[in-house]
């Protein structure tokens, strides 16, 4: 796609907001227009309105709006929309059945079996894309060499056997039939296509001559192995296509931003537009991602990885609990802001237009009901004062209460002491500074997590409301320069225009990276060039326009984490392929992202892939401006409050033009503020260069500030996400003095979770998590990072991670019938991990293998993951420890510690403010303000509660007492763990973000009976208690508050294996129901989210065959919401095993609340090869041979009020709030990343 010479060419970017459009007149010249996204009372559709605005004011035609567009004036148009996300989140796309592989029909249902949200009981998970499910009896399997199973006949080669055949006349009954109801949309997924495709391909040949209108074949959508997101791609492809017809792939970074980087400098896109941020990255080539969630639906695509946080102009202003909250909630186009006078919210853009940084007489009279009104500052002052009343009401009732109660509360009294008053101005910067945190996040984590350092970046900003954030957010990072380009405000579009096209195209491969494979690797990389190259020939591009370039998905053996590389830059040798040095690109990247390498370990190769792009040929206009001086003075409100603030208009600034702060710039789309310590520059352009000086306002105090309260809540948050090791590490280092536990009378939860302690950088950090690890660390050394002149630790930085294995009596460390702790593992109550900067590698050796010398017991079977995994818990401290250093050189070590207490208080409010609601409606209701509950383990063991609040503290005492006594066998909970549990319940029924910390049980006081279930003797086992009787807490507790019914009350944990290594996984069941809304079936609940494994990669790394996986119809209790159905799940062996499973719920059924029936109780049953059915009991251990199949059946959630009348909300104590709008969720690389580490 080239320049068209005589007409007009449009490139057209729909975001959530406004709509941008960048127009090429037929003269040579540039135009750009904005306008709403969603405006139905003057237009249908935004893009067709823009297009008709430019032709008429253009050409002087009318062209009504009730008329088609003349499109014979048109050269091309490009549009990046957000139509496919729209139908996907609209559920508006084709009609489209699904067919799979027989035994796996909800598949798709249960995707992940993780819920996105762990703290929402209402598990919001958006509708599959198909209407029917076709299974079809065929399999294909991965052969092993050590499969002990007779072969099926016939093979396919050395790979693959398949076990059972197409019924193609079963087929054609089962696709006619889906014809005949109306669906002309045919999605196929098989298992293992992705390297055999033999099947597909039938399927596909078939539904095409039967008269289906779209046939996507997954084998040809995205050849990658795993089937769970290859059939939501394919799904997808088949929904949106007949929809979507021509879509082009546009770019997110700018030809401008690349030039930059040419100076050495990498950059940082920052898009800031009405709903919304994204966050990018550029150091001389696109950073993309191979797989992405959009719109709950996870997509095998590759895309540039823009990450998307809910913080934009629209996003919503709140006062929670002494906390300024931006977002995520928008206001969105319609209403919009306060000021667009349409009944609209406080937003980001409220609080600029009151600071005096938006000038409503610059702007296009484009509001109100009738499109015709100015901004409105009026309603957006009238809404901030009515805030600032309650902000200062707020903090003049907690300083009165905190006088009243002395030292009663002795945390509450030293955060209360800081100002009682706020001024309107103070709210208003308050909000943006907590916005400009917000958004600084997802920047330090796509820098500070993958090992660069973010203030040797630029910040490239576009977007409407970016340019008034960027000074700000470039200090706060570090950043020296600030980049704008002249059309920042549709910079989406203007890239669209400019962008080149691309193909891809892929494929699987299992080759290892070696000698011995690279013959092969470049014939196919050779084969994959070719079909890119013929493809961009036939879009019209010639050879010379054309450039192509070669990725390998490489990853060591027996790891999961695979990074998809390129070899620029790492030109080929004697000892690599053509296409370049893969292996030294791997390990170079490798080590930047995870800190070590494994020099030792085969590099495998899971995909081949060759991109070609074809360049547009397509130049900017540079205009030579004549300008002239400041506009006019204006007053805007900055941290030394009311400043002169000169005022320019962009377009008439001439080039080399300085302009120093404070001052604002404005354009027709876009208006940039200056901040006081920063110079502006344009350049020769037009473009606009800020040179970012330092933030004078660094100085605080100890006393509270409600606003930095905010800030230092995202400040803590963005380091423990950093910290959080990688399943194979990030960066390393060492220290002097490190320590390593996981013993439960030192905090422990079970064996395999070892926590790695850094007396450096800060002992609140475990608040990420779900245990109180916070009053571990203050116990071992209260309040204590090493700093110049204070002797000793001030900060403790920890990470825990959970170890596949460390020994015991059976594979995998989690035996079902242990009776000691060390049965289970290896026990550290306390180690020296690191001496002098070295790890010690023999002695922690040793104490891993020291479980042989227990009967039938065996030291760890992984030891060298266990190896790699305590140096990326070592590393990931280090990085901790750095980033808590860095805050307290900004802030200084005694405003940090301060902070860190204020958010425990935070905490803690938050949990009264909660205990006071649900103490009135009880109150109300029954005349009592004590609740009580009492449920089973599956041996009748009981867990008893009692619950007595106290409505006018806010406070409630949590008492156990009555609760059975330490159990023989391993569902003892260290005491801990009921701690976490706990935690869990009060963060659910707060029901708004909050951090977790040991704040939140400071108005709980909890009395566990010493030698009971929940706080055993010292080396009891415990290994079930984490993963089970965790749950039965949880249980108790909701049903005490009569919060929601019981979900499945177990993780089902299976594990099988031999001494030479070892498969460990936890299964979903059904979610309970609550008022308003149905349980969901398949999915994890309450204290687990693990992800379960992809049924290929199951099949090609262990000796098994999953044979059947969905749901167990009917298991959720009746209601009327009904409870969530559990899973069936049946592995068939193909080796001799020792298989393990521990499980409860299997004599008692999870309750159902309010006339609601109770979820159905779980099986275990063991098909053995001869005929013979076993049922396996709750806990068990047993030697399987080879054709033996484990059968598993999960419990239901419980059904929530009678099934046949409408008591909607009946009993229900507590307000229903939700977090989150429905209509927007998070993206990108650091969002899946923080999603899989939750799942850990």
């Amino acid at each position: 796609m080239t320049e068209t010479e005589g007409k007009f060419d449009f490139a057209i970017d729909r975001g959530g907001t406004f709509t941008d459009v960048f127009a090429r007149l037929p003269d040579g010249r540039e135009r750009v227009l904005k306008l709403l996204s969603h405006d139905p009372q003057n237009y249908k559709d935004a893009p067709t309105e823009g297009i008709r605005r430019v032709l008429e004011e253009e050409t002087g035609q009318a062209f009504p709006r009730e008329q088609p567009v003349e499109t014979s004036l048109i050269g091309w148009i490009r549009m990046g929309t957000t139509v496919a996300t729209n139908a996907l989140l609209e559920r508006q796309g084709e009609r489209t059945a699904l067919l799979v592989t027989k035994g796996f029909k909800d598949l798709l249902h249960i995707g992940t079996q993780a819920r996105p949200k762990l703290f929402d009981l209402e598990v919001a998970v958006p509708d599959v894309l198909y209407e029917e499910v076709i299974e079809v009896d065929e399999r294909v399997v991965l052969r092993q060499d050590g499969c002990q199973l007779p072969r099926k006949e016939p093979n396919t080669g050395d790979s693959l056997e398949v076990w059972r055949e197409l019924d193609m006349q079963r087929v054609e009954d089962d696709l006619r039939g889906v014809l005949s109801r109306g669906i002309h949309s045919l999605a196929v997924l098989l298992l293992h296509s992705y390297t055999w495709s033999a099947h597909e391909k039938a399927v596909g040949s078939l539904a095409r001559r039967l008269g289906f209108t779209q046939v996507s074949l997954s084998s040809e959508v995205m050849p990658m192995v795993r089937a769970v997101p290859r059939g939501y791609t394919v799904c997808a492809d088949a929904y949106l296509t007949p929809k979507i017809h021509c879509l082009s792939q546009p770019p997110v970074l700018p030809p401008p931003l690349s030039q930059l980087q040419t100076e050495n400098k990498p950059v940082i896109g920052f898009d800031m537009g009405g709903t919304s941020t994204d966050v990018s990255r550029y150091a001389g080539h696109y950073e993309h991602v191979f797989e992405a969630t959009t719109a709950g639906v996870t997509l095998q695509a590759p895309q540039l990885d823009i990450n998307t946080v809910a913080a934009g102009g629209g996003s919503r202003l709140f006062f929670r609990s002494g906390m300024f909250v931006v977002g995520p909630e928008s206001a969105g186009a319609h209403p919009g802001p306060a000021c667009y006078r349409k009944g609209g919210p406080l937003t980001v853009t409220d609080a600029n237009l009151a600071l005096g940084r938006l000038l409503p007489s610059y702007f296009p009279r484009i509001f109100g009901p009738g499109e015709d009104e100015p901004l409105s500052s009026e309603e957006t002052m009238e809404h901030f004062q009515q805030l600032t009343r309650e902000i200062n009401h707020f903090l003049y009732t907690n300083q009165s209460q905190s006088s009243a109660n002395g030292s009663t509360h002795s945390n509450n009294s030293r955060v209360m002491s800081g100002k009682s008053e706020m001024s309107m101005e103070e709210v208003a910067m308050g909000f943006i500074r907590v916005a400009n945190e917000a958004m600084c996040r997802p920047i330090r984590a796509l820098t500070q997590a993958k090992g660069h350092d973010t203030s040797q970046h630029v910040l490239a900003c576009f977007g409407g409301a970016g340019g008034q954030h960027a000074c700000a957010i470039a200090q706060a990072l570090g950043m020296k320069t600030v980049f704008i380009h002249k059309y920042s405000g549709v910079l989406s579009a203007y890239g669209l225009a400019l962008a080149d096209v691309v193909e891809e195209v892929q494929e699987p491969c299992s080759l290892q990276y070696n000698p011995r494979s690279f013959s092969e690797l470049d014939h196919r990389v050779e084969q994959l060039t070719q079909r890119c190259t013929e493809t961009l020939r036939d879009r019209g591009f010639s050879s010379s326009q054309i450039t192509t370039e070669v990725f390998l998905h490489l990853r060591y053996e027996k790891t999961d984490c695979a990074l998809m590389v390129t070899a620029t830059g790492y030109p080929g040798n004697s000892r690599s392929c053509k296409s370049g040095d893969f292996r030294s690109a791997f390990t170079k990247r490798y080590l930047q992202e995870f800190g070590f390498t494994i020099p030792d370990r085969p590099i495998m190769v899971d995909d081949i892939r060759v991109r070609g792009s074809g360049k547009s040929g397509i130049k900017s206009v540079t205009n030579t401006k004549m300008g002239s001086g400041i506009l006019k003075i204006t007053k805007c409100y900055f941290e030394d409050g009311y400043l002169d603030t000169s005022v320019y208009l962009w377009e008439e600034l001439p080039c080399d033009h300085n302009i120093p702060g404070p001052a604002i710039i404005i354009d027709k789309n876009s208006t940039i503020l200056v901040e006081p310590s920063c110079v502006a520059h344009l350049t020769e352009g037009g473009d606009v260069c800020i040179a970012v000086g330092s933030d004078p306002h660094c100085l605080l105090g100890t006393e509270l500030n409600t606003v930095q309260l905010s800030i230092f809540s995202h400040r803590f948050m963005s380091i423990a996400g950093t910290l959080v090791p990688r399943k194979e590490g990030p960066e390393g280092g060492g220290w002097e003095r490190w320590g390593g536990y996981n013993h439960p009378c030192a905090g422990g939860s079970h064996l395999p979770d070892l926590t790695v302690i850094t007396p450096s950088g800060a002992w609140s950090l475990g608040w990420g998590g779900l245990e109180p690890l916070i009053t571990i660390y203050r116990a071992l050394c209260p309040s204590q990072v090493f700093r110049s002149g204070v002797s000793g630790p001030v900060f403790f930085v920890a990470s825990r991670g959970h170890h596949a294995d460390i020994g015991g009596i059976t594979p995998g460390s989690m035996p079902p019938h242990s009776t000691s702790l060390q049965q289970e593992g290896a026990v550290f109550t306390s180690f020296k991990l690191v001496t002098a900067g070295v790890f010690q590698e023999e002695a922690v050796t040793e104490a891993l293998m020291a479980p042989a010398q227990y009967p039938d017991c065996s030291g760890t079977r992984n030891l060298h993951d266990n190896l790699s995994d305590l140096r990326a818990q070592v590393a990931a401290n280090q990085r901790g420890s750095t980033l808590v250093g860095e805050l307290i050189d900004s802030y200084g070590l005694a405003v940090v510690q301060a902070y860190m207490g204020y958010i425990q208080t935070n905490a803690e409010l938050a949990v009264r403010d909660m205990l006071k609601e649900f103490a009135r409606c009880r109150q109300k209701q029954t005349g009592s303000l004590e609740v009580e509950a009492e449920d089973f383990m599956d041996d009748g063991t009981p867990i008893r509660l009692r619950v007595q609040i106290n409505e006018n503290e806010g406070s409630a005492v949590f008492d156990f007492t009555g609760t059975g006594t330490e159990v023989w066998g391993n569902c003892n909970a260290p005491r801990a763990i009921t701690f976490s549990a706990l935690i869990y319940c009060l963060r659910c029924m707060v029901g708004q973000d909050i951090p977790l910390n040991q704040g939140c049980l400071t108005p709980i006081k909890v009395i566990i009976p010493s030698g009971s279930i929940l706080q055993p003797s010292q080396n009891a086992a415990v290994v079930g208690g984490n993963v089970l009787t965790s749950q039965r807490v949880v249980d108790v507790i909701f049903r005490a508050f009569e919060v929601c019914s019981a979900s499945q009350g177990c993780m089902n944990n299976v594990t099988f294996g031999s001494e030479g290594s070892g498969y460990y996984e936890t299964v979903a069941g059904g979610a309970g129901a609550g008022p308003g809304w149905t349980g969901r079936s398949g999915v994890h609940s309450h204290m687990t989210n693990t992800r379960i494994t992809d049924p290929e990669i199951l099949e090609k790394r262990y000796p098994v065959v999953l044979e059947h996986f969905s749901l167990r119809p009917g298991s959720g209790g009746a209601g009327e919401y009904r409870g969530g159905d559990g899973v069936i799940r049946k592995l068939l062996f193909r080796n001799k095993v020792v298989l393990s499973v521990l499980t409860e719920r299997r004599s008692t059924r999870p309750y159902g609340l309010h006339g609601g029936d109770c979820g159905a109780s779980g099986l275990n049953q063991l098909h053995r090869a001869d005929g013979r059915v076993l049922n396996l009991g709750a806990k068990t251990s047993v030697s399987l041979e080879p054709g033996d199949m484990f059968c598993l059946y999960t419990p239901g959630g419980g059904g929530y009020g009678e099934e046949d009348k409408q008591t909607a909300g009946a009993g229900r104590l507590l307000k229903k709030r939700r977090r989150f709008n429905d209509n927007f969720s998070e993206r990108g690389s650091v969002f899946e990343y923080r999603m899989a580490q939750e799942g850990v």
